[in-house]
């Protein structure tokens, strides 16, 4: 089995904890705002995963927060300017798209300014951690 150390990162209320919980238990928990950091090894494919809440990043965006969107993308620039992080893929879960009326990915891209990391990797996957929709084809990409 392959092994590969993801980092996820997001703002306060993307929904990290969620999906990382839906991705280790395949089950909806309920969770509080997270002090210090949660790390779990996934199986997932043959590939053992260990996430921590670094070959990849995973960044969250709640996709239904508009105001916050250009806080969003000012902490996803400054992460990415990180040494440590140059050269590792980036997959963006476009979260809580159960919800109506949220911002599509095409929105994000735009907001989150992803077209000018071109000497980056990267992939948008939309998502709900709630159900899971989205989280095995993000893992797929990554």
């Amino acid at each position: 089995m392959k092994e590969a150390k993801i980092l996820m990162v997001g703002l306060d209320g993307a929904g990290k904890t969620i999906i990382l919980y839906r991705l280790k238990l395949e089950e909806t928990i309920t969770s509080i705002s997270t002090i210090g950091f949660n790390a779990e090894t996934i199986n997932y494919k043959n590939i053992s995963f260990t996430i921590w809440d670094v070959g990849g990043l995973i960044f969250v965006v709640d996709s239904n927060d508009r105001e916050r969107i250009g806080e969003t993308s000012e902490e996803l620039q400054r992460m990415l300017e990180d040494d440590e992080l140059k050269r590792v893929s980036l997959l963006i879960f476009a979260n809580k798209q159960d919800i109506s009326n949220v911002m599509n990915t095409t929105e994000i891209t735009e907001k989150l300014d992803l077209h000018s990391l071109s000497n980056r990797n990267w992939y948008i996957q939309t998502a709900c951690a709630i159900s899971g929709d989205g989280l095995g084809e993000g893992l797929d990409w990554l």
